[in-house]
């Protein structure tokens, strides 16, 4: 499972390895930077040759991109969406599923609250992962926490066997997916 903080100066990329009963382990975690200096297209190139490796040194099976969201500079929103759109190019290139989060969802998802703050989510990823360390920069972090959000979103439910091996926010959230697949069936 990769997961891709989009982002032209700094575009996160994290490799996760998800089992079936949610427990995680981390494969590969890093930061494709660009210069400030370089021209948006020259900004891609470098950021899709990163992607590109990621891709071909850990084969993921599926790749989540943080969606854009609506943001006060449109520079800043407008570089993120291009570099998304980036990342989704290569994913769909390389045959791969894919999948969006919002920050919302992937905050709710691995810390149990949708506006969590950026060490919040440093801290919960890093003990998901058993880290000795707190993921940085926190584009990084951001990167391996969409991957788990997605493969805990995407995987089977916990069963009362594989509870006891959840995070307090894995557990929050799988009640609130029975919750909320209990209300549509009714």
């Amino acid at each position: 499972m990769l997961g891709i903080d989009p982002g032209l100066t700094r575009c996160g990329v994290g490799v996760v390895d998800v089992q079936r009963d949610r427990t995680a382990a981390l494969v590969h975690v890093g930061v494709v930077r660009s210069p400030v200096d370089a021209t948006v297209a020259e900004r891609l190139a470098i950021i899709a040759r990163g992607i590109r490796e990621v891709l071909a040194a850990h084969t993921p099976d599926v790749v989540a991109v943080e969606r854009v969201f609506a943001q006060q500079n449109r520079s800043t929103v407008m570089g993120t969406a291009q570099a998304a759109g980036v990342a989704l190019l290569l994913a769909a290139e390389a045959g791969l599923p894919t999948a969006t989060h919002t920050p919302s969802e992937v905050k709710a998802a691995i810390t149990g609250y949708g506006s969590a703050d950026k060490l919040q989510v440093q801290t919960m990823v890093a003990r998901v992962l058993r880290l000795d360390e707190l993921p940085r920069p926190a584009d990084a972090a951001d990167a391996l926490a969409l991957a788990l959000c997605h493969a805990w979103r995407g995987g089977p439910a916990p069963t009362a066997a594989t509870a006891d091996a959840l995070t307090p926010a894995q557990r929050a959230w799988a009640a609130a997916e029975r919750r909320t697949r209990g209300a549509v069936a009714r």
